[in-house]
C-alpha cells in the first residue's frame, strides 16, 4: 500500500497536533531517518531569523550559511537596523544564487515574525537574556526553534521552557554544535567513557577560560539605528554604554553568565553527557572566584564595569560519585579550554582541536564498537548541527541538542554562578529542581523582570 503524499505544511501541522498533547521524554530517539532533503524548493521550510548580529553572520560566516542550505529565510529581525539591513542583503544574495526568488522582509519587533502563519521555524540569535521569552512565545505561535546557547539566564526559565515545549510538541534545537561537529571529537570522548576505556570515571575537569576586565566605561548617546530600550528587554533600564551591548553583553550578569554559561554551555554539557548525568544534576556546588568589581550580597555595586567572574574554580559533586571541577584556567593541561576525563584506569583530554591520551592511542589496536557513536547520536548519522535540526523538523524526532539535557547542563552552570556570587556551598535537589536549606540562595533561581517584558510560560 502506498502512503499518501503530504505537503510540507500538512506534515508539520499534523505532526504538531499529534505531539501537542504528549511530553517528549529526554531519551526519545529515532532510527536513522531517510535523507531529509525536502522534495522540491517549494517543500523547504520557511524561516524567520530573530537576531542577526555577529553570531548569526550578518557580516559573513556564522550560522546563516548553514541555515540557508536547508531552509528559505523569508524574514529577518533585529533591534539594530545595521544588523537587519546587512542580514537582508546577505540572504538576498545567497538565496538568489540557489534560485530562490522569495521576498525577505525586515522587522524591528520579533513578534511580527511570530504572527506570520507562513513561517515554519525561527532562529533565535539574540543576547542571552532575551532567549527564553522569545523561545516560549515562538513555541506558542507554532514555530520550530533553533536557539543559540546558553538558552536561559536563570534555572526557572529553563523549567518554563520545558513546560511550554511539552504543551506544544515543537522541535527545538539548542546551538551547542560540539554535539554534532568539531570532527566528532566530543562524541568520541563520550564513546570512550561509555565503553569503559578509563574504567569508572572519578573526576572531570572542565576548563572554560576566564572573562576580561573592562576598566571604567562611559555612557554615550544611543545610536540612531539601535533601539536600546528594546535591547534591554527584561533587564533593568540603564544608560547606554556601548560595551554593555553587542558581543560584550557576555561580561555582564544582567544579560549573561560570563564564561560560566558562555563556554560552560558547551563543555559542561559534554561532561554531563559523558558521565550519564545529562538528565540529572549535582548534589552540591561550591567554589571561589575573582570578580572585576566590588560585590555586595552577590550583586555588583558598580554599573560602569564588566562584572562577571574573571577567574574561578568550582567543584560539583554528582550522585554517581563523579566530581566535576569547572575552572577558568589550568595551565598544566591547556591554555584555557578543554575537558579532562579521569577514571580508575586512565585519563584523556579533549577540546575542539584535539583528543589525546593513552585510551585514544589504543584505538588503533582496539577500535570502538561499531555503531556506538551512532547510538550516542540518537540513532542518526552525526554531521551538521543545523542539518540535524532540519532533519528533525521533517521526522519530528528529538534533536541531538534537546532542551531537556541542555537545561540540566545549564542548571549546573547557573548553580556555579550562584555559589561564587554568594560565596558559599549550594545544596541542590535535582529531582525537585530546587536549592535546599538556603532560602536566600533559592531566590537566585529566578530574576526580577522589567515591567512589560516578563517571561510567561
Amino acid at each position: 500500500m502506498t502512503r499518501p503524499h503530504l505537503s510540507r505544511r500538512d506534515f508539520l501541522s499534523t505532526s504538531a497536533a499529534v505531539l501537542g498533547t504528549a511530553a517528549l521524554p529526554y531519551w526519545f530517539t529515532g532510527k536513522q531517518a531517510q535523507a531529509f532533503n525536502f522534495d522540491s524548493p517549494s517543500e523547504r521550510p520557511t524561516v524567520g531569523c530573530i537576531g542577526t548580529g555577529s553570531r548569526w553572520g550578518a557580516d559573513g560566516g556564522g550560522l546563516a550559511s548553514h541555515l540557508m542550505k536547508y531552509g528559505d529565510v523569508v524574514a529577518v529581525c533585529d533591534v539594530d537596523t545595521r544588523h537587519s539591513g546587512r542580514a537582508h542583503d546577505r540572504v538576498k544574495k545567497e538565496q538568489g544564487t540557489n534560485g530562490s526568488n522569495r521576498a525577505i522582509d525586515i522587522y524591528g519587533d520579533y513578534q511580527e515574525i511570530l504572527q506570520r502563519k507562513d513561517i515554519d521555524a525561527v532562529t533565535i540569535v539574540t543576547p542571552d537574556h532575551w532567549h527564553s521569552k522569545i523561545a516560549i512565545e515562538a513555541m506558542q505561535a507554532g514555530k520550530d526553534i533553533y536557539c543559540e546557547k546558553p538558552l536561559t539566564l536563570t534555572i526557572d526559565e529553563g523549567k518554563q521552557i520545558i513546560k511550554v515545549l511539552k504543551q506544544t510538541g515543537r522541535v527545538f534545537q539548542v546551538g551547542t554544535q560540539q554535539r554534532s561537529e568539531m570532527g566528532q571529537r566530543f562524541l568520541q570522548a563520550i564513546a570512550l567513557t561509555r565503553d569503559g576505556r578509563i574504567g569508572k570515571v572519578k573526576r572531570v575537569q572542565v576548563i572554560i577560560g576566564g572573562a576580561p576586565e573592562s576598566g571604567p566605561l562611559k555612557t554615550e548617546p544611543v545610536p540612531s539605528e539601535l533601539n536600546w530600550e528594546k535591547w534591554l528587554g527584561q533587564a533593568p533600564l540603564v544608560d547606554y554604554i556601548p560595551r554593555r551591548g553587542h558581543y560584550e553583553f557576555r561580561w555582564w550578569y544582567e544579560y549573561s553568565g560570563g564564561k560560566m554559561t558562555d563556554w560552560g554551555a558547551h563543555h559542561v554539557d559534554i561532561a554531563q553527557w559523558a558521565i550519564d548525568m545529562d538528565n540529572n544534576g549535582p548534589t552540591t556546588v561550591e567554589g571561589t572566584a575573582t570578580h572585576p568589581c566590588p560585590f555586595e550580597k552577590g550583586h555588583p555595586t558598580a554599573d560602569n564595569l564588566y562584572n562577571t567572574a574573571t577567574k574561578f574554580e568550582v567543584s560539583c559533586q554528582f550522585p554517581n560519585g563523579v566530581q566535576m571541577v569547572i575552572k577558568s584556567h589550568a595551565p598544566e593541561l591547556t591554555k584555557n579550554d578543554g575537558i579532562l576525563f579521569e577514571g580508575e584506569s586512565g585519563r584523556f583530554f579533549v577540546n575542539r582541536g584535539r583528543i589525546t591520551g593513552a585510551p585514544v592511542e589504543e584505538l588503533a589496536k582496539k577500535p570502538l564498537p561499531d555503531g556506538l557513536i551512532t547510538d550516542i547520536y540518537k540513532g542518526k548519522t552525526p554531521g551538521s548541527h543545523m542539518g540535524n535540526f532540519f532533519e528533525c523538523i521533517k521526522t519530528r524526532d528529538l534533536p541531538i541538542s534537546d532542551v531537556y539535557t541542555h537545561h540540566r547542563a545549564l542548571t549546573t552552570c547557573h548553580l556555579a554562578n550562584i555559589a561564587i556570587r554568594l560565596g558559599r556551598k549550594i545544596h541542590w535537589d535535582a529531582a525537585a529542581e530546587q536549592i535546599t536549606g538556603d532560602a536566600e540562595a533559592a531566590q537566585w533561581t529566578s530574576r526580577e523582570q522589567r515591567a512589560g517584558y516578563a517571561v510567561v510560560g
